[in-house]
């Protein structure tokens, strides 16, 4: 089954992945457009963030605030690292799931943003307050 399909049978409630076209019209399924939905009870719940994933790398447009999120918004998961945990056989599904973990689940061992990372370190309200309204910047429909 193309990848395509399968993500169509199978693909998580709120989440979007589309391959996009190449010049030519065709369908590129290296480069995929992508949304992931803040998880339930999370400071990230409410929120549609899109991404872009260029395979093996995902990139948010706009960049979003966050700390494995560098300022041009690739975002900095192990398995989107071809040096750490990438393999081709990674489904989009499982991608997008693990940086949907990721936004709530920081990895404070691999900061990729100084403002997000700071602000996550010394203080968690003014963290939370300001991915809050991130979330509202970016609502799900």
């Amino acid at each position: 089954m193309n990848i395509s399909k399968q993500w169509r049978k199978d693909h998580p409630f709120g989440f979007v992945a589309r391959p996009m076209k190449t010049p030519a019209g065709t369908l590129d399924l290296k480069r995929w457009d992508c949304a992931i939905p803040g998880r339930e009870k999370t400071i990230w719940e409410g929120g549609l963030f899109k991404l872009e994933v260029q395979f093996p790398d995902g990139k948010f447009h706009p960049p979003l605030f966050h700390p494995n999120v560098y300022p041009s918004g690739t975002v900095c998961l192990s398995i989107l690292n071809e040096e750490e945990g990438w393999k081709p056989a990674i489904t989009i599904k499982e991608i997008l799931l693990g940086i949907q973990m990721l936004l709530d689940e920081v990895n404070p061992d691999s900061p990729a943003q100084a403002d997000a990372y700071n602000l996550f370190k010394k203080d968690k309200a003014a963290y939370e307050k300001r991915v809050k309204q991130v979330v509202k910047d970016n609502p799900a429909p």
